[in-house]
């Protein structure tokens, strides 16, 4: 569910967090840095020597500054690189500490000091107090030309600034028509990625991913346990530490996984709040990192606001991770794990099917019917075509130790008939369930078998909710286990060879018409009316079917033979 804040204003405001804080908000990348400057060639001719560095050389520079008044501080806004000869800087030793703690409460970037003019030495006491509060200290050893060292600065800091606001709006143009064109949120995730060269991830409030763009051998990484160290990192964010760059005693392990090296923006647009998209550590943008997420959070929180109530981006996100893992598109099996994880589902600890959902009525939220048994489930569709690629493949997850029986099932499939006025029908709703499986291979299976399951057809005129497993259904579950036999494939072929080739030139119906024979063996009536046809056109199309595969269709182990073929072949529709 999204979140409203109520406050004073109800406006839609650029995301971002409140100005001022340290965590990456208020940083501009298209800045240079005091190392960057000291790198300068006109400042290479003053032979620098850095006495306070480190992680103090990555401040950003706004402007550089030339005085020697020991005043200067009230001059200063923050974020100036301060070039001085100290000509004019207090003796007294407590003085100077006092002056250069006043620097940095200006939030002054880093001091230049050139010696020989006044000092010959940079005084031990502003050593001391720069190294103390983290300032950025450099010293010229040979005399330069200030005017010429700020011309240089100037020139490169407007120069990328100009840079930065042609980026900036290339980047906005680029996100708007995504807007506009009502591009999916997985799609503006994979811009955002590409744009940054650096994983980006989109979550809901619940700290789910909803979509991901990062690489396949990372997703382990990235995505273990991601819950907990999502809410770790969001209060830090939230209390203004350091979201958006290391520091000191950040945990170990790679910057991809570090909490404290994420960039956070959140997503959200009149006071109410979906999510937030988080980019991993990358390379520097033209147009700053910031910048670019924050035009990739306006896309999706228009996108919302034009969605309504409905949660679009949520479904499309589930329904796509489910087909990637169904149709094997998943470099590791510990990253498939980790990602379905990150979306809700839990797999480790956890009893899973896979379950299929076909006919009418069974269009409501599997995640909300998953709950009441105290589960969770993904919602997709299954990869491919024929009758089944219009059902819904769930991947249900229950507590370890859920009884799932038919009572538990018409519980499940109850939650999904419930319509948009609140009434419920069951009564076209088909629930093929797969066996119960304790990790993401047997859960495959599971969703393989219900799937199969899903294609034998139902006796016409029954009513639902019609519960069926693959536990159940022997012959399906063996054909799931051998699907992949080049025997078996080369069985099923050969056998219906000449009503395969019937029905594509005829269009015909014939092996339709033999699934509803072999479902009803001798019961002619009940497989007639499952083919939806008179007992007389029935009868017609059975004899046409025993000439062309010139076999006895009432003879035992015929039947038993076509009905292995024929579920070969439907199940080598993925």
């Amino acid at each position: 569910m999204p979140e409203r804040r109520e406050d004073e204003r109800d406006r839609t405001d650029r995301p971002g967090a409140p100005a001022g804080t340290a965590n990456g908000f208020a940083t501009d990348d298209a800045l240079p840095t005091v190392r960057e400057i000291l790198a300068l060639d006109a400042v290479a001719a003053g032979v620098p020597e850095v006495l306070v560095g480190d992680a103090a050389l990555d401040a950003r520079v706004r402007w550089v500054h030339v005085s020697d008044s020991a005043g200067v501080a009230r001059l200063l806004d923050g974020g100036e690189l301060l070039l001085s000869t100290g000509s004019g800087w207090p003796t007294e030793p407590d003085e100077l500490r006092t002056f250069i703690a006043g620097l940095v409460e200006v939030g002054i970037s880093g001091l230049v000091l050139e010696l020989g003019a006044h000092y010959r030495y940079v005084p031990a006491v502003v050593h001391r107090t720069a190294a103390e509060h983290g300032l950025a200290l450099a010293a010229l050893h040979r005399e330069v030309k200030f005017v010429g060292l700020t011309q240089a600065v100037h020139r490169r800091i407007i120069s990328e600034q100009t840079a930065a606001l042609h980026a900036r709006d290339e980047v906005r143009e680029r996100f708007t028509a995504l807007a506009l064109r009502g591009a999916p949120a997985d799609y503006i995730v994979q811009q955002l990625a590409q744009t940054l060269a650096a994983p980006v991830l989109l979550e809901n409030l619940s700290h789910e991913i909803v979509a991901a763009d990062l690489p396949p051998e990372s997703e382990e990484e990235v995505l273990a346990g991601w819950q907990l160290r999502s809410r770790d990192a969001h209060r830090r964010w939230a209390s203004g530490g350091p979201a958006g760059a290391g520091g000191r005693g950040a945990p170990t392990g790679s910057a991809a996984a570090r909490p404290d090296a994420w960039l956070i923006v959140p997503v959200e647009a009149r006071g109410i709040r979906w999510g937030h998209l988080i980019a991993l550590p990358g390379p520097t943008h033209p147009a700053g990192r910031t910048s670019v997420l924050e035009q990739g959070a306006i896309a999706l929180a228009l996108g919302r606001l034009a969605d309504g109530d409905d949660d679009t981006w949520g479904r499309i996100g589930r329904q796509r991770l489910v087909e990637h893992l169904l149709g094997g598109r998943f470099a590791a099996p510990g990253g498939a794990i980790a990602r379905l994880e990150a979306a809700g589902l839990p797999v480790h600890g956890a009893d899973l099917h896979g379950v299929v959902v076909t006919g009418r009525g069974g269009e409501g939220d599997a995640d909300a019917a998953a709950r009441g048994l105290g589960g969770r489930a993904l919602d997709g569709r299954p990869v491919g075509t024929g009758a089944a690629a219009s059902a819904r493949v769930l991947l249900v997850s229950l507590p370890a130790g859920t009884r799932f029986d038919d009572d538990a099932a018409r519980r499940f499939v109850g939650h999904l008939a419930i319509g948009a006025d609140g009434a419920t029908d069951a009564s076209g709703v088909v629930l093929s369930i797969g066996a119960r499986a304790g990790d993401l291979d047997g859960l495959l299976v599971s969703v393989q078998e219900a799937l199969d399951l899903s294609r034998t057809p139902v006796a016409r005129g029954a009513r639902g909710p019609i519960v069926r497993r693959s536990q159940d259904r022997p012959l399906v579950r063996l054909v799931t286990a051998l699907r992949d036999d080049h025997r078996l494939q080369e069985l099923g072929e050969r056998m219906l060879a000449p009503l395969i080739e019937h029905d594509l030139a005829r269009g015909g119906d014939l092996l339709d018409v033999l699934a509803a024979m072999l479902a009803h063996p001798g019961n002619r009536t009940a497989a007639a009316q499952a083919s939806h046809l008179s007992r007389s056109v029935f009868y017609q199309r059975l004899a046409l079917i025993g000439d062309l595969l010139d076999v006895d269709l009432d003879d035992g182990e015929t039947q038993t033979a076509l009905h292995l073929a024929l579920l070969v072949r439907r199940s080598g529709v993925r």
